[in-house]
């Protein structure tokens, strides 16, 4: 069984109401509980908060026990070195997520705070990104292709 966390950052509270041409018209708390139902031997847990400071609690809470941490940090990915330099100040490693293809999008998007100190980054692929975080770190991660 692995432990895994879901952080999303600012505004995603608002998924199936906010933008849904871009990010979809399914409330996240819907969409976790499917996937948790597609992963049942394993502990999926989910934190969201708007505040910079409660996301980096938040990774130094979970960044030394948990398996593996997915974070779409929203906004502040192309704004925060805090969250960068708290994604590296912990042994879990970390799967930068964004629900839509930020590279196809507004130029100040292209650029990421966060990647350089993730494990790997998924976009593009809707909700399915997530999904797509939990099946790397269940079968890729632990045997070290990465």
């Amino acid at each position: 069984m692995k432990k895994i966390q879901i952080i999303n950052g600012p505004n995603l509270n608002l998924l199936g109401k906010r933008e849904p041409a871009v990010y979809g018209n399914l409330d996240f708390e819907v969409y976790i509980e499917r996937l948790r139902s597609s992963f049942p031997n394993d502990d999926i847990r989910y934190f969201q908060s708007n505040c910079e400071g409660a996301l980096i609690d938040k990774i130094h809470e979970t960044g030394f026990t948990a398996d593996g941490i997915i974070l779409n940090a929203g906004g502040y990915t192309h704004t925060s070195v805090a969250l960068c330099d708290a994604i590296k100040a912990v042994e879990t490693p970390v799967i930068e997520v964004h629900i839509s293809n930020v590279h196809a999008r507004e130029a100040f998007r292209h650029k990421s705070m966060i990647s350089a100190a993730c494990k790997g980054v998924i976009a593009g692929f809707g909700l399915d990104s997530y999904r797509l975080a939990v099946e790397a770190f269940i079968t890729v991660i632990p045997n070290d292709y990465l």
